[in-house]
């Protein structure tokens, strides 16, 4: 375990794509060995869907999401996109969430992209609401709101990602709430 004061100065959460999901099975121990085999501190994974916390000592959130998909792909033997947010960022996203009034039998996902999406592929995402699904884009996430449940709807995050023309990884609100907390009291998780 290392120390609080010997820890690295940057905080992350890294969102992982195409883990556990499409036949491809990686255990949360693995996870946690392959970020200590690139040298970051106190990795920690929150539940089995590729959420890993962990410090590094490099601030180029861009350079780390490279070397983590490089690294991956050739550990893991397929391609895993990879968006880090801060414990800042995750906080102020949760403290903004679209759609505060949504009954409880609603859904919301909140899908992280690597840039914000240039207004046309925005528009096409957009125009994938209807009756039953509601959509939004705020700068490096998209937010889905289905108002039945997610496998009667006719949206999807694929369907999403083919309209945005670009990567995403999608969690349930509660998922990124939990892991918001996670990074912002430092809490350690198996």
């Amino acid at each position: 375990m290392t120390s609080r004061k010997n820890r690295s100065a940057y905080r992350y959460v890294a969102l992982l794509r195409a883990i556990n999901v499409g036949g491809h099975v990686v255990q949360m121990d693995r996870l946690r060995t392959e970020f200590g085999a690139l040298g970051f501190e106190d990795a920690r994974t929150f539940i089995a869907s590729g959420n890993v916390l962990f410090a590094a000592r490099s601030d180029d959130a861009v350079a780390l999401e490279h070397r983590i998909e490089r690294h991956l792909e050739q550990a893991l033997g397929y391609p895993v996109a990879t968006f880090l947010r801060s414990p800042a960022q995750l906080a102020t996203l949760v403290a903004n969430e679209p759609y505060p009034d949504r009954l409880d039998s609603a859904s919301l996902y909140v899908g992280f992209l690597k840039s914000t999406p240039p207004d046309e592929r925005r528009e096409r995402a957009l125009a994938l609401r209807s009756e039953l699904d509601e959509v939004c884009v705020r700068d490096r996430e998209i937010f889905w709101l289905c108002r039945t449940r997610s496998t009667d709807s006719t949206l999807s995050g694929a369907r999403l990602e083919k309209a945005l023309a670009a990567p995403a990884t999608f969690r349930n609100v509660t998922t990124v709430r939990k892991l918001a907390l996670l990074a912002a009291t430092d809490v350690r998780v198996a």
